[in-house]
């Protein structure tokens, strides 16, 4: 009996969390089919190389952190504020941000990673803005609030720094509403 050849998306899967673990030379064929059991043969049944692959993670990763996050947030609906933290929960999920972070390390070093990611955190920007334009009238306010909301998005896992007496979901509610009210 024939073994089932490992799907596409598998290796995928599996180029990402080596990706988000290692960095994008840490995604070696070899490994990955030995960490999956299988020959590297099956691999090249569905890509042409290592740089296809890598392509393929960043395609499902930007695809999961805008177009999925945002119509998750739009189809759940709410207020603004309920929807802009819903797609922020989901674009830095905890399975997500880890990705997210090697993808931003990535970017230092290569300029066609730079340009995808400048594109995605440009699209997520402009889902902020969208969500709170109504609420801010100034331009320049708008812009500073989104930012610092999207900065806190991306680095609050990243600092280390205890709360006293508040756990740091209460501090991040007290955040989002010191920038865009209640809501």
């Amino acid at each position: 009996m024939a073994k089932a050849r490992t799907p596409r998306q598998v290796w995928i899967d599996a180029g990402a969390a080596v990706l988000a673990a290692g960095g994008p030379d840490a995604v070696r064929i070899e490994d990955l089919a030995r960490s999956l059991g299988v020959t590297k043969g099956g691999f090249y049944g569905y890509f042409a190389g290592r740089a296809e692959l890598l392509t393929e993670i960043l395609d499902a990763w930007e695809r999961r952190s805008i177009a999925e996050a945002i119509d998750t947030a739009e189809q759940r609906g709410g207020s603004p504020v309920v929807r802009a933290r819903l797609a922020a929960d989901l674009t830095f999920a905890p399975d997500l941000l880890p990705l997210d972070l090697a993808i931003r390390s990535w970017a230092r070093r290569d300029d066609e990673v730079a340009v995808r990611l400048r594109r995605v955190d440009n699209q997520r920007m402009g889902y902020l803005r969208t969500q709170f334009a109504a609420r801010f009238a100034d331009p320049a306010e708008l812009e500073a609030r989104c930012l610092l909301a999207f900065a806190g998005a991306i680095a609050g896992d990243l600092i280390a720094v205890d709360h006293p007496d508040q756990t740091p979901d209460e501090v991040w509610q007290r955040a989002t509403e010191l920038l865009f009210g209640a809501g």
